[in-house]
C-alpha cells in the first residue's frame, strides 16, 4: 500500500555535469538530459526495483537543457524522445536509438533551446532568441514574438492555446499563433510552467513563488515556500503541485500548502518529472545526479542507500550566507530538535558542540532532518559589501576601456552559472557568454561547493568570427602571419565562409523528403536511381576538404534541379547543399545563382531560412576565383535582392549572414580600390550601427565599416555626412560586448 510520504527510491549517477532537464518517458522509464551534451535513457530493473539500466541515447557537441517526449503513434510505436540545447536545433529519436542521426532535426531558432513542451503531434519550443516556435508533424507551423527577452517556459493547453513565459517577467497567451493576453505578476524571470488537471495551469520564478492561472489567464492562487529562485514546476494526477529550485529542496504541495520538502546534497535542484500513472517524481540536479522519489514502499531504496542519502544532506556544507547573519553564541542547543515545527519545510539552525547545523521539519515524518553544516564562507575575513550586501567576492569585469569596471556579486552559496546569468541580465550584456562568465567564476571563487564535482575552466577563446578564411584576394593559400599580442581587426583581408554543417544529417533529411514525395505519388519531382547516386557522390565530395578531384557535372545538375523542382518548404536541405558546394567548387559560380533564386522563389519571406541560406551561398562564393568575380561583376544585383528579402527580418542567423556577405563586399571593393562601389554599402552600414540589437551582427558590420574607411578621401568624407562616431556611440550604448572598444578605436583613427 502507498504511503503519503515521498521517499527516495534510485540515485541514478552517469552524467558528468550539471542534469538540466528530466522527464518520465514511460513508467518506469526516464529520460535526462545534462550540460555534459548527452541524453540518457533510464529503465527500471525488472528484477531490482530500486535499479535502473542507463543507455546513452545520443551525445552532440554542446550542452543539451531541455527534453519532452512524444508519445507512442503507429509510426513510432516507443514514442519519441526531443531534446534541446545549445546548438539550437531541436533532435528527436526513438528511445533506446544507436543511430548517430536522429530521426527528425528541427532547425529554426537562432540560439540556445532552453525549453520544451509537447501535445499530441505538437512540439513548442522556446529560446534564448526570444521567440517560442509551434511545430506539427515536424515542420514549423508559427512563430511566436513578443516576449522581450528569452523565453524560459512553453506549454501547450490544447492544440490552438499556448502559454510562454521568460526572462521579461511576463507570462504570455497564444490563440492560433495570436498573442491574446500578456500577464504580468511575477517580480522576476519565470522560470517554468505546468498543466494541472484541472484545465488550469501553474508557474514558477526567480521571485520565488508558485501562481496558479486558470485558462484565461486569471491568478486563482500563490505559494510561498522556497527560498530562493524556482526552476521547475510540474503537477501529480491527483492535482497536488510539485517544484524545485536553488534553495536545494523539491517541494510538494496541497490545496496551497506545503505538506513535504526533501532536501538534495546539490547547489541546485534544476527540475522535477512526474510519472502520471503512479505519481513518482524525478529530479536532476547539479550534483550530476538523477533522482526517483515513489510513495510506493515497494520501489524505495533500501534502508542503506535512504541512509546514504540522508547523510549525504547532513554532510554537504551550507555557507553562512545562504542562511544570513548567525550569532553562534545565542543559538539553542540540540534540545530545540524536542519541540516541532510550525510547517513542512521550517528551517532552524542549532548548536552542535562547536558546529552549527541546520535542521529542517518533515511534516510527513513528524522529526527534523539534519540538512547540513553550516560554516563559515570561504574568504569570510575579507566579506565584500555591494548594494547593500555583503558577498564573498564582488569581481571586476572590464567590458569598455576607458569605463569603470562592472561589479559581479557572488556568494559561494550560489550556482555560479546563475550568477553569471543574473550579471548578464542585469547589465544587458549577450547570453553567449554565459558559459565563459560561469567558468570565470568557478576557476576564481574557488570557493564553498555542496556539489563534489568541478567544473573545468572554458577552453581558448575562438576566433572573433567563428568561421574560417580560405581565399584571399590576389593569393592563393598565402600563409597567415603569426598573431600579435593585440592583433588589428581592420583592414579585413580576407573572405569569411560559413561552411559549418553535419553533412550526414542533411543527407539524411534530403532522402526522407525524397521518400515522402514518392509515398506521395510526386515521382515527377522526386530522385530517379542516377540522381539518388549523385546526391551521395555529392555528399561525399563535400565531406572530403581539398579534394582532388573537381565537382561532377551530375551533382551540379542535381542541385540545379531541385532548387528549383522541390516547393520552398521542401527544398531546405537542397539549399543547404547548394551553399556548401559554393565554397569549394568554382562550377557553383557558373550556375547563375542570381537566377536561380528568382526562379525558385527563394526569397520568399514566408520562410526566412531559405534565404538565410541562399545568403550564404553568396557569402560561400568569395571562396574560389570563379566565385569572386561573379559577386563582382553582379554585385548590385545581389545586394538590391538581399536588401530587400531581409528587410525587417528578426532571424539572427539570417542577419548574421548578411552582414557576412557586406563584409567580404568590403574586402574585395577595398581590394579593387573601388570606392564608388565601396560607397553603396556605407548607407545601410550606418543603418544597421544606429539600429542594430545582436552582437555578432553588429561587430560584422562594424569590421565591414572600418574596412571600408582604410579607403580614404571621399569614403572618409562621406562617413563624416553619415555621422559615423554619432553611430559608433549609439552602437556601444546599445549593444554590450568585449570586442567593440578595441574595434571602435580602431575605426575612430580612420576618422
Amino acid at each position: 500500500m502507498e504511503s503519503g510520504t515521498y521517499k527516495l527510491s534510485a540515485s541514478l549517477k552517469g552524467h558528468e555535469d550539471d542534469v538540466r532537464d528530466v522527464a518520465f518517458f514511460a513508467s518506469d522509464s526516464i529520460v535526462s538530459v545534462s550540460r555534459d551534451a548527452t541524453v540518457r535513457l533510464w529503465s527500471r530493473n525488472a528484477t531490482d526495483r530500486s535499479t535502473f539500466d542507463d543507455h546513452v541515447n545520443s551525445t552532440g557537441t554542446a550542452f543539451v537543457n531541455s527534453v519532452a517526449h512524444i508519445e507512442p503513434t503507429p509510426e513510432h510505436p516507443k514514442g519519441l524522445i526531443v531534446s534541446a540545447g545549445q546548438d539550437t536545433m531541436i533532435d528527436i529519436r526513438e528511445p533506446g536509438s544507436t543511430n548517430p542521426d536522429p530521426s527528425y532535426l528541427l532547425i529554426g531558432h537562432a540560439h540556445n533551446v532552453c525549453t520544451l513542451d509537447t501535445f499530441g503531434d505538437l512540439i513548442v519550443s522556446g529560446s534564448w532568441d526570444g521567440t517560442a516556435r509551434v511545430w506539427k508533424n515536424f515542420q514549423e507551423l508559427y512563430t511566436l514574438r513578443g516576449h522581450e527577452s528569452a523565453v524560459w517556459a512553453v506549454l501547450a493547453l490544447s492544440e490552438s492555446l499556448i502559454v510562454t513565459a521568460g526572462a521579461d517577467k511576463t507570462i504570455r497567451l497564444w490563440e492560433n499563433g495570436k498573442g491574446v493576453k500578456r500577464i504580468v505578476a511575477h517580480t522576476d524571470c519565470v522560470r517554468g510552467l505546468c498543466r494541472l488537471p484541472n484545465g488550469m495551469f501553474a508557474s514558477c520564478a526567480n521571485d520565488a513563488t508558485i501562481r496558479v492561472w486558470d485558462a484565461e489567464g486569471n491568478q486563482v492562487q500563490e505559494l510561498y515556500g522556497h527560498t530562493n529562485y524556482i526552476y521547475s514546476v510540474s503537477a501529480l494526477p491527483t492535482g497536488e503541485i510539485v517544484s524545485c529550485g536553488e534553495d536545494r529542496t523539491l517541494r510538494v504541495w496541497r490545496d496551497g500548502n506545503c505538506i513535504q520538502t526533501i532536501t538534495h546534497p546539490a547547489l541546485s535542484v534544476w527540475s522535477v518529472g512526474v510519472d502520471h500513472k503512479t505519481g513518482d517524481l524525478v529530479t536532476g540536479a547539479s550534483d550530476n545526479v538523477v533522482r526517483v522519489f515513489s510513495r510506493d514502499p515497494k520501489k524505495w531504496a533500501t534502508e542503506e542507500a535512504l541512509k546514504e542519502f540522508e547523510d549525504s544532506v547532513a554532510k554537504s556544507s551550507i555557507p553562512a550566507t545562504q542562511v544570513g547573519d548567525i550569532e553562534k553564541d545565542k543559538l539553542p542547543g540540540l534540545e530545540a530538535l524536542a519541540s516541532p515545527g510550525k510547517k513542512d519545510g521550517q528551517v532552524i539552525m542549532v548548536r552542535n558542540g562547536s558546529n552549527v547545523e541546520a535542521h529542517m521539519w518533515s511534516a510527513s515524518a513528524g522529526e527534523w532532518a539534519n540538512v547540513g553544516q553550516v560554516v563559515d564562507a570561504v574568504g569570510s575575513n575579507r566579506r565584500r559589501m555591494y548594494e547593500g550586501a555583503e558577498y564573498d567576492f564582488v569581481f571586476d569585469v572590464d567590458i569598455q576601456e576607458g569605463a569603470p569596471p562592472l561589479k559581479l556579486p557572488y556568494n559561494a552559496s550560489q550556482n555560479p552559472f546563475e550568477a553569471a546569468r543574473k550579471f548578464l541580465e542585469n547589465n544587458e550584456l549577450p547570453m553567449d557568454y554565459l558559459d565563459t562568465v560561469g567558468n570565470f567564476i568557478v576557476q576564481n571563487s574557488k570557493g564553498v561547493s555542496l556539489d563534489q564535482t568541478t567544473q573545468e575552466p572554458a577552453g581558448p577563446v575562438a576566433d572573433p568570427f567563428g568561421i574560417e578564411s580560405r581565399y584571399r584576394p590576389g593569393e592563393v593559400n598565402s600563409p597567415s602571419p603569426p598573431p600579435a599580442a593585440h592583433p588589428k581587426v581592420i583592414p579585413q583581408k580576407d573572405y569569411l565562409t560559413i561552411s559549418t554543417a553535419n553533412l550526414a544529417t542533411v543527407e539524411k533529411k534530403t532522402l526522407e523528403i525524397n521518400a515522402n514525395l514518392v509515398q506521395a505519388g510526386k515521382n515527377d519531382i522526386a530522385f530517379s536511381e542516377s540522381e539518388s547516386a549523385a546526391l551521395a557522390k555529392l555528399c561525399k565530395y563535400l565531406n572530403q576538404s581539398n579534394s582532388p578531384t573537381p565537382l561532377g557535372d551530375e551533382c551540379v545538375e542535381f542541385l540545379q534541379k531541385f532548387a528549383v523542382a522541390w516547393s520552398p518548404k521542401e527544398r531546405l536541405p537542397i539549399l543547404d547543399l547548394l551553399r556548401l558546394a559554393a565554397g569549394v567548387s568554382p562550377k557553383v559560380a557558373q550556375m547563375d545563382l542570381v537566377k536561380l533564386f528568382v526562379t525558385s522563389e527563394s526569397w520568399s519571406k514566408e520562410f526566412p531560412n531559405n534565404i538565410m541560406l541562399a545568403v550564404r551561398a553568396f557569402v560561400n562564393l568569395f571562396q574560389t576565383k570563379e566565385g569572386c568575380k561573379y559577386m563582382g561583376d553582379r554585385y548590385e544585383e545581389i545586394l538590391s535582392a538581399v536588401r530587400s528579402a531581409t528587410s525587417g527580418t528578426s532571424n539572427r542567423n539570417l542577419k548574421v549572414a548578411e552582414a557576412t556577405l557586406l563584409l567580404n563586399y568590403s574586402v574585395l571593393f577595398v581590394a579593387e580600390k573601388s570606392g564608388d562601389k565601396a560607397m553603396t554599402l556605407l548607407e545601410q552600414i550606418i543603418s544597421v550601427a544606429n539600429t542594430e540589437i545582436d552582437a555578432e551582427t553588429m561587430y560584422r558590420n562594424l569590421v565591414t565599416l572600418g574596412t571600408l574607411l582604410t579607403l580614404g578621401g571621399e569614403m572618409k568624407q562621406a562617413a563624416a555626412l553619415y555621422e559615423v562616431r554619432t553611430a559608433l556611440k549609439s552602437a556601444v550604448s546599445r549593444v554590450k560586448d568585449p570586442r567593440f572598444p578595441r574595434l571602435v578605436a580602431e575605426i575612430e583613427k580612420l576618422l
